[in-house]
């Protein structure tokens, strides 16, 4: 179904028109999937910690996972707009090094843009990156690098003083010429009026349908991830007990001698054999 590469000027031109699809990749085959399907976006999310490492913090993957995994990904994309995510250690920790860290994604992982969360010196940092010529995508709302300082993983914007922040975060951003906007657990209503104030797309995760378009983790949707489902999750099918039924029908059958068969193995002529005796 896909066709030729998606630009920035593509994204920014399906606001108001359709609502723009995102999911999150972190290897070459399933990265194929997605884009074969006509995915606009593919995020190389630092979700990838949780479901794909096995780690219980999006904080504690670096740069050298976050660039092995976007390379898979973009080996394997012919048509969706990539987008690298900063990790926590890549800007937050050490901002001076933000530019730097963001142009490994270009350079070397081959992204399309980058992805960081908002914090402290967000539009600092934010601004050298886009000063050096590297698309950026902001991420406001909950944001789980400083999930703590948040009050833990809750929906942000629930009062009006928390929602005139982030609709002022959502418009410094898009000022300093950040491309899209992904809002996470953001009220819905808080969310429309976000998608109105500013001209860039908005991607929600947790954020309602008014948003112009959406994002989720694809381990979530796909049921390969089971140790928590969050509440904005659709699981559109659950993969995890078919996978499962199939490695135990794989293990009975190597143990009862039923597999491999003749069908799944390799022969030699009966004369060569004979040679050998």
């Amino acid at each position: 179904m896909a066709q030729e590469k998606l630009n920035i000027k593509d994204i920014l031109s399906l606001k108001g028109k359709r609502k723009i699809t995102m999911l999150t990749a972190y290897d070459y085959p399933l990265a194929a999937l997605i884009d074969k399907v006509g995915i606009d976006m593919i995020l190389v999310g630092d979700s990838v910690a949780n479901v794909v490492l096995g780690l219980d913090s999006t904080t504690k993957v670096g740069m050298a996972e976050m660039i092995h995994h976007a390379k898979a990904v973009t080996r394997a994309v012919k048509h969706a707009l990539v987008i690298g995510d900063m990790p926590y250690e890549s800007y937050q920790v050490n901002p001076a090094e933000s530019v730097k860290n963001a142009r490994r994604f270009i350079d070397e992982a081959k992204c399309d843009a980058i992805k960081l969360e908002w914090f402290d010196r967000c539009l600092e940092v934010t601004e050298q990156i886009i000063n050096a010529g590297i698309l950026v995508m902001g991420h406001i709302g909950l944001t789980p690098q400083t999930a703590d300082k948040l009050g833990g993983f809750k929906v942000q914007g629930k009062d009006a003083k928390q929602a005139k922040r982030l609709i002022d975060e959502a418009q410094a951003l898009e000022k300093l010429g950040c491309f899209s906007l992904v809002l996470e657990c953001v009220p819905d209503k808080i969310a429309q009026m976000i998608t109105q104030k500013i001209k860039i797309p908005t991607i929600g995760i947790g954020a309602g349908i008014d948003c112009d378009g959406q994002v989720l983790v694809t381990y979530d949707l796909l049921g390969l991830f089971e140790r928590f489902t969050p509440k904005f999750v659709k699981k559109y099918i659950n993969l995890s007990p078919l996978i499962f039924q199939a490695l135990e029908e794989y293990k009975k059958e190597v143990i009862e001698g039923k597999f491999p068969t003749k069908d799944h193995s390799f022969t030699i002529k009966e004369e060569e054999l004979k040679k050998l005796n």
